[in-house]
């Protein structure tokens, strides 16, 4: 094996226990976007020889409390958690919002209805036109959150992508809390009527709980306000200059 192909070989084999879930087609999407120019037929017989097929997950008794530590961010745009809720209209439609909170300040950087990989990165885009991109974002392994849009968007705008392992929501506690609350004060309030009407909705109980209700935690203010008064103190690097 020459130093090239060794080289290539360690980096699959380094991609492959970074996300464990991923087959070798998988990986050779992530080798691409690294500038790799290899074809996939290759990379397959290197995954091969490393001996890294996915294998079938096994259930693991775990020692009661163990917990994966949830790293706490520094300051706005540090980390976002992105999740899904699901719900439905009167007549049966259901209907997926997509949440997005900011981990430091618990802003709710946006919530809409939909659902693929190419809808997210869009309003996440949408989103960072006013906010900036975030350091990185916290999701769970959804099909939206592992598809090869989202993959090249969060490597295009240097995003690094922090997946929850699977079946742990505590490892995504920020977004699992303001979903709970985004249930219970909003969704679960009303029956609504049509999509336009829940849209309208969903926008109105998002600025009251960005923009106007108080929060203990913080000290008794809005998570606007607070977010607006730490980029006072600390000027945080990663604004965007339309709201300096």
């Amino acid at each position: 094996m020459n130093e090239s192909t060794a080289s290539l070989s360690t980096r699959i084999v380094e991609l492959a226990y970074e996300r464990r879930r991923f087959g070798y087609r998988r990986i050779h999407d992530l080798l691409a976007l690294e500038g790799h120019q290899v074809n996939h037929k290759r990379v397959w017989r290197l995954y091969k020889l490393a001996n890294l097929s996915v294998r079938k997950r096994r259930k693991v008794k775990r020692p009661t409390g163990e917990r994966q530590p949830l790293a706490a961010s520094q300051h706005v745009n540090d980390t976002w958690s992105a999740d899904f809720v699901m719900d439905a209209l009167a007549n049966g439609r259901r209907i997926k919002c997509l949440t997005v909170v900011d981990d430091f300040s618990r802003e709710c950087v946006d919530i809409a209805d939909g659902m693929g990989g190419e809808y997210v990165v869009r309003l996440l885009d949408q989103a960072a036109q006013f906010r900036g991109y975030p350091s990185a974002i916290r999701t769970d392994q959804g099909p939206e959150f592992t598809s090869r849009a989202f993959m090249a968007w969060a490597a295009a705008r240097g995003v690094r992508h922090l997946l929850n392992d699977a079946g742990c929501p505590t490892q995504n506690a920020y977004i699992e809390s303001f979903n709970g609350k985004f249930r219970d004060e909003c969704l679960n309030e009303q029956w609504f009527e049509t999509l336009v009407q829940a849209r309208q909705e969903v926008a109105r109980w998002r600025r009251d709980y960005n923009e106007v209700r108080p929060h203990s935690s913080l000290g008794r203010i809005s998570l606007a306000r607070f977010a607006a008064l730490h980029r006072q103190r600390a000027g945080d690097a990663r604004q965007s200059p339309e709201i300096k």
